[in-house]
């Protein structure tokens, strides 16, 4: 198995993002695509990590961007200064989140019309907004994602599976907001599932998440746990 990688640039309203696919090269055709939206640092190579290991199942795999290419956080403090503007103008973030499937889908790689979406974190919030305004995708995956909704989706119906996942004890997403989340999905008539780890906090996926004062703390048992949920998850939304 070879997995090769190329960067893909798009244009949103006279900008530049960048994501890189990925995808077995040993294999021919089209094939389904995952796209994997980012963290609040930006498309790191944690993004890039899990679009090569999606395409090692079959899939082309799509780290996207939602910053503009070459724009990473170093610090909480630039994260949260790139990320905050985007969760205040939710209209903003589904224009660039729509341009990037865009983009995947028009890929000679990909099969157009099956494609879902996968993030984490902020990316987790990104991929829920996609289920929300109906993009073309089959299904999303929310890894410890936040739950807020985006304000411009109401009575919207998601078309969407939807798969949460999601660490109990995350201080960012407190069990109000997890029924509230669950309330939002059943009055949209989504196909939804939630599966929450027991003691586990926010970023359970990242290994170099370690500040448990600020609910950020990596679990290797839900980490794994997680990662097969989603692949079952893509199993039955793909055949």
């Amino acid at each position: 198995m070879t997995i090769a990688t190329r960067a893909i640039e798009y244009v949103v309203d006279g900008q530049t993002f960048e994501g890189v696919l990925a995808w077995n090269s040993s294999q021919s055709g089209r094939r389904p695509a995952v796209a994997v939206a980012h963290a609040w640092a930006g498309r790191s190579p944690f993004e890039v990590d899990k679009a090569k290991r999606l395409a090692e199942l079959g899939y082309v795999g799509f780290a996207m961007d939602v910053y503009g290419k070459g724009v990473l956080g170093k610090s909480k403090e630039e994260n949260a200064a790139l990320m905050t503007p985007l969760v205040q103008d939710r209209s903003l973030l589904q224009k660039r989140l729509l341009a990037a499937i865009h983009a995947l889908a028009m890929q000679p790689e990909v099969d157009a019309g099956r494609i879902a979406a996968i993030g984490f974190c902020f990316g987790g919030l990104s991929v829920l907004d996609l289920a929300r305004i109906g993009a073309p995708v089959k299904g999303v995956v929310s890894f410890h994602g936040l739950f807020t909704p985006p304000g411009n989706t109401a009575g919207n119906k998601i078309h969407a599976k939807v798969l949460a996942l999601h660490g109990w004890d995350d201080p960012m997403v407190p069990p109000k907001a997890v029924i509230e989340f669950a309330q939002e999905m059943t009055a949209a008539g989504a196909d939804w599932q939630l599966h929450a780890y027991g003691h586990t906090m926010h970023a359970f996926t990242n290994p170099q998440a370690n500040d448990p004062s600020f609910g950020t703390v990596y679990n290797a048992q839900a980490d794994a746990r997680s990662w097969l949920a989603m692949a079952n998850f893509l199993q039955e939304l793909f055949g």
